[in-house]
């Protein structure tokens, strides 16, 4: 199939093989990036997605993902503190709302957040909930069905957790925990009735195969939304010395992303401060959503140039 043609099957409604999605790899990039554009606007509109995280727990995690400045693995110096009250977590967000941003997501370090701080971030969302406009979200590692239960009674509208590559080369990423405890949160979620924000990160030694596979995968649980995350590589972890992919390859991953996932929002997230344009391109080629401000532990793009960037665009907020 040509480019177009697979465009045109999307838009029918039917799903992308693994070896069509193979085939774009090859494909002419811009070509590429106005297809999936298309797919873009006619499945999900010109609706831009924006949301911003906060640190909730931060400190050195029991888990050693090889890319994470955090990991058991890491010697990268990383702030630590406990749980943060809802007083903290409130000012922060007050700071957010009303600017255009929709979500809002509390993160923490560790393997899996206790029971005394998803009692503490409870109270944290319903505070959110009360006094911003902001949608709560979370990002608390490997959540049971009863922290899923309590987190949405407070107000969670949707849970974040990474599959991060594919099911074959994760064990290369990391090994203190499955693919397998990661779709199972997955599906926890799913079955409570909350939302799933999907994604993983780039720029890891992964194959485009693994890329492919990831999006298939993350393709049989319909997230609403599908992180794209660019390694910035930090000095002191494993992944410290490798190259950042060229603005060129996560144009490619947007738009292939697109024609996999096209009614999810693929969200360019962490390391786009490296990119030239911020993503300008890839927010024109099938991306339709993005977190703005800082990262949990890298440097973001401020709030005020991504709205300036969205408008230009011609995407609307509301």
């Amino acid at each position: 199939m040509t480019v177009n043609e697979l465009m045109e099957k999307v838009l029918s409604g039917n799903a992308v093989t693994r070896e069509e999605a193979l085939g774009l790899v090859d494909a002419e990039l811009e070509e590429l990036c106005r297809c999936a554009d298309i797919i873009r606007e006619k499945i999900c509109g010109n609706y831009f997605d924006m949301c911003a995280v906060m640190s909730v727990k931060g400190g050195r995690c029991s888990e050693n993902c090889k890319f994470c400045s955090q990991s058991s693995c890491s010697s990268a110096e990383v702030p630590t503190f406990k749980v943060r009250d809802e007083e903290y977590v409130l000012a922060d967000a007050l700071t957010r709302s009303g600017k255009g941003i929709s979500h809002y997501c509390q993160v923490a370090s560790g393997r899996k957040m206790d029971k005394q701080g998803i009692r503490q971030v409870c109270e944290n969302v319903k505070r959110i909930v009360a006094k911003t406009d902001l949608i709560p979200c979370v990002s608390l590692g490997l959540l049971d069905r009863d922290d899923l239960i309590a987190l949405k009674e407070a107000g969670v509208q949707r849970v974040h957790n990474n599959l991060e590559t594919s099911e074959r080369y994760f064990p290369e990423v990391c090994q203190s925990h499955t693919y397998e405890e990661k779709m199972e949160v997955m599906r926890l979620a799913h079955e409570v009735g909350l939302e799933l924000c999907s994604g993983g990160i780039f720029g890891i030694g992964e194959t485009w195969e693994d890329r492919i596979d990831m999006a298939l995968k993350e393709a049989e649980f319909e997230p609403e939304s599908v992180p794209i995350n660019l390694l910035n590589p930090v000095e002191g972890t494993p992944m410290g010395d490798f190259e950042v992919l060229t603005e060129d390859e996560v144009r490619r991953i947007m738009a292939i992303y697109r024609f996999i996932l096209p009614k999810s929002y693929i969200r360019l997230a962490a390391g786009r401060d490296y990119i030239e344009d911020t993503g300008l391109k890839c927010f024109r080629g099938g991306s339709n959503a993005t977190i703005t401000g800082n990262m949990v532990t890298v440097k973001g793009i401020s709030v005020e140039e991504d709205l300036k960037n969205i408008e230009k665009i011609g995407y609307s907020l509301e």
